[in-house]
């Protein structure tokens, strides 16, 4: 048993699949099985590049809702109704004094500071591209390009709170629980992160790593060997972080009581302001970033799942919700699909789940659809024209 809470339990379930979440209880649909706060997180590089304005360390939207809907949609003149609806609080923000990087409150500004921000502090050189930090982040963005699923600043905090710890084998302690994956499964991951350079391009950043952030008590991470398999760490376990003042917004409005008419209008103002963010920015319409979590790390795949996360609060604070009735000792699990990839062929969610997460799915849906044809759904899709064109053909 790695760890456990009052509603789970983390278990070894065997070699293949290493660890899985249990339930300890009874669970209802639409339960908060449990909350959590990541180990660390951080904002994708691409996403704080074009602007995405996220608290330094909860990643939690600073831009207002009207701000942030404005910029998205290159609509100056935009204006949103019930304002009120917004829970940006710009008055509450505060900055790094050293090197004004910002937070959306004192108390996010003094754990960052408690745990890893005295050695990320960049002070008066935040702008010299010279900074090792800088060219490494320069040499991430040159390497991964969105959409991100990963970030090199994951690592790098990861060594500033054992440099900054002090006790340091409590901290490295903090990241033993992750799951590590083999030697070939390393190189598959790093691979699908760096692209067909990998290797050179993972060479390099473990260069620019050591130059900046070397730490004697985690040496191992620095050597060739260590450094791919910390990055593998982060591939395997990291989890996509979503937060947005508009989607907090949005939430809000809809939960005003309003006349049905003005109800209605409304519906139909953020039908359109939706439509036109994805016309303008199309993926980029969250502030995201990914992060290490000890519970939700545990929870292995279903393509029929009885749990989903979400993101309640606009920033890094995870919540497990049931989907289903869930009882005792059953297995939680989460989908790595959207809810289109779910509904696409076994064939298409299998090829995908082999070369995005490096395993094939045996959930129940799986299992019922092992006799169906190995055929893509966009194969099946072309059949499918393919037999309409030839009906029109015979008519």
């Amino acid at each position: 048993m790695a760890a456990c809470s009052n509603n789970v339990e983390i278990r070894i379930i065997d070699t293949r699949k290493g660890k899985g979440l249990f339930a300890q209880m009874s669970l209802k649909e639409g339960d908060v099985i449990f909350e959590e706060q990541p180990v660390v997180s951080t904002q994708f590089l691409w996403n704080e590049m074009y602007k995405y304005l996220a608290c330094e360390y909860c990643l939690q939207s600073l831009e207002t809702a009207e701000e942030m809907s404005r910029r998205l949609t290159q609509n100056p003149a935009l204006v949103l109704p019930y304002q009120q609806c917004c829970e940006a609080r710009p008055s509450e923000y505060v900055v790094c004094p050293d090197c004004q990087v910002v937070y959306c409150s004192e108390k996010c500004l003094q754990f960052a500071l408690s745990s890893y921000h005295r050695v990320l502090c960049m002070g008066s050189s935040k702008n010299d591209p010279e900074h090792p930090l800088s060219r490494l982040q320069e040499a991430w963005r040159n390497i991964h390009y969105p959409p991100e699923t990963a970030s090199i600043m994951l690592l790098i905090k990861m060594v500033a709170i054992v440099k900054q710890a002090k006790n340091k084998e409590e901290a490295i302690q903090l990241f033993s629980q992750f799951a590590k994956a083999t030697v070939n499964e390393e190189e598959q991951i790093v691979h699908k992160l760096l692209g067909a350079e990998f290797k050179d391009q993972l060479e390099m950043l473990r260069q620019i790593s050591v130059e900046a952030f070397f730490e004697d008590s985690v040496q191992q991470w620095f050597t060739p060997e260590g450094f791919q398999s910390f990055f593998a760490l982060i591939g395997t376990n990291g989890q996509g972080i979503g937060t947005s003042s508009i989607g907090v917004w949005a939430r809000n409005c809809d939960a005003l009581e309003l006349p049905e008419e003005e109800k209605a209008e409304l519906d139909k103002f953020i039908d359109k302001l939706y439509d036109d963010l994805d016309r303008v920015t199309g993926t980029f319409l969250n502030s995201e970033g990914s992060g290490l979590y000890k519970l939700q790390s545990a929870c292995n795949h279903s393509c029929v799942p009885n749990a989903e996360i979400r993101f309640p609060y606009n920033n890094h604070i995870l919540a497990l919700v049931a989907l289903k009735d869930i009882a005792p000792e059953e297995e939680i699990c989460i989908s790595y699909l959207d809810e289109c990839e779910r509904e696409r062929s076994r064939h298409s969610r299998q090829k995908y789940l082999r070369e995005n997460y490096l395993f094939s799915c045996t959930c129940e849906k799986c299992l019922a659809q092992a006799e169906d044809p190995d055929i893509t759904s966009e194969e099946e899709e072309e059949e499918e024209m393919e037999q309409m064109e030839e009906e029109g053909e015979d008519q």
